[in-house]
């Protein structure tokens, strides 16, 4: 075990358990280095540190969180993969090569006020949700956690509050005039039609991208989700006539691209679709434009035509379509298996996060409770309580005067 100085900084030289560990301590004072001798030594003891974990944590970041992706790839699903990429982009741009043993809850801290005042993209808000940065925040403590620098600043990070009522179903109102005005466009077809799904069947954004003819069987009218966010995603799911219809008019638009001799193997939103070559091997990537531009055009409505704006359309994702069949499920008394069945849920609180029960249905249930006690026939029940605090205030009694 030695300490000394190089240049400017003090590093320390020691083994354990037959390893051997050099160290840059990054202190130019000798009773300072001393301290943060003996603190290494004891990570090194609790397993805290190796070799392999100093040599990733003096990658740069973006070298390291290339890497780090890599090491997950073979584990995640497509969309997942894509996901963290996205949630790496961000990261990169502001920590660049800085070496992950630079890093400090402080330069966290920076990068939080920095991503907060960045402006979002075109459509998506007015500003960055704290959700967004805690997701990217979680990414970076995870590569971290990698290079075994997590420990350092774990307890002075703390996530940013969230909103809890983002997902949302929409009013009667507000699903008829979206399907209304999704029919009134032929630019928004792809969307209809993956709007329709995703209300009638609960199928995420990502399942309905992902959805292959081999998945589909129209004499037994089910679809199979082969893949999903989650293994419970994976599922089998009865078609309604609505689903049924909108997929009957995907078949036929295949047919006019692609001809009679539809490959099973190929998606039911292929890519490029509206384009002049579009790729049925491969997914489509994403309707968001027309999914943004059919949003707005049912906020803004039309006057002229009867229709007035509905603002609580602006602001409508593509995934609150999800909700919104989870919400009618459990509005039509739909057992909680039912359910998990066709959402793929497998926690009671995952239910309970989707289905968003409006007001107006939990007022009718409870009020249905006062229609029933009103209209009782047991005028014992309706005039002196229930039977069975009847029935035991006359056993007291009874009792009373055997005494």
């Amino acid at each position: 075990m030695s300490l000394w100085k190089r240049k400017v900084w003090y590093w320390v030289d020691f083994s354990v358990n037959g390893t051997r560990y050099r160290i840059p301590l990054h202190t130019k004072d000798q009773r300072e280095a001393r301290r943060l001798e003996k603190e290494k030594i004891a990570e090194a003891q609790g397993g805290k540190l190796s070799p392999s974990t100093l040599n990733f944590a003096r990658l740069g970041f973006t070298e390291a969180a290339e890497r780090y992706l890599e090491e997950r790839w073979p584990g995640l699903a497509r969309y997942s993969i894509r996901t963290e990429q996205e949630r790496s982009r961000p990261l990169k741009t502001y920590f660049g090569t800085t070496p992950l043993n630079r890093i400090t809850a402080d330069t966290v801290r920076e990068y939080i006020a920095w991503r907060k005042s960045q402006k979002p993209q075109k459509g998506s808000g007015t500003e960055i949700s704290n959700r967004t940065v805690n997701m990217e925040v979680a990414l970076l403590r995870r590569i971290l956690k990698r290079a075994k620098r997590l420990h350092l600043v774990a307890d002075d990070l703390k996530p940013l509050p969230e909103r809890r009522d983002i997902g949302r179903a929409m009013t009667p109102d507000e699903k008829l005039r979206l399907i209304k005005v999704a029919k009134s466009k032929a630019d928004w077809d792809t969307a209809r039609l993956a709007m329709t799904l995703a209300l009638n069947t609960t199928m995420r954004g990502c399942e309905i991208r992902g959805l292959r003819w081999q998945d589909v069987n129209l004499i037994d009218q089910t679809l199979t989700v082969c893949h999903s966010k989650t293994e419970a995603g994976e599922r089998v799911i009865t078609l309604n006539a609505d689903a049924m219809s909108a997929i009957l008019e995907l078949r036929e638009r295949a047919k006019q691209f692609f001809g009679d001799n539809i490959s099973p193997d190929w998606y039911v939103f292929p890519h490029a679709e509206g384009f002049t070559k579009p790729d049925p091997a491969q997914p489509m990537t994403s309707w968001r434009s027309a999914w943004r531009s059919l949003r707005a055009a049912a906020a803004d409505g039309d006057p002229e035509k009867g229709m007035p704006p509905l603002p609580g359309l602006a602001r409508l994702r593509f995934h609150d379509l999800r909700h919104h069949a989870i919400t009618e499920l459990a509005e039509t008394a739909a057992s909680d298996q039912i359910i998990r069945s066709i959402a793929g849920h497998v926690t009671q609180r995952m239910l309970e996060h989707y289905s968003h029960v409006r007001l107006e249905a939990k007022r009718k249930a409870l009020d249905a409770l006062a229609t029933r006690r009103a209209d009782s026939p047991n005028e014992a029940t309706s005039e002196r309580g229930y039977v069975t605090k009847h029935v035991t205030k006359g056993e007291s009694e009874g009792c009373r005067a055997c005494k």
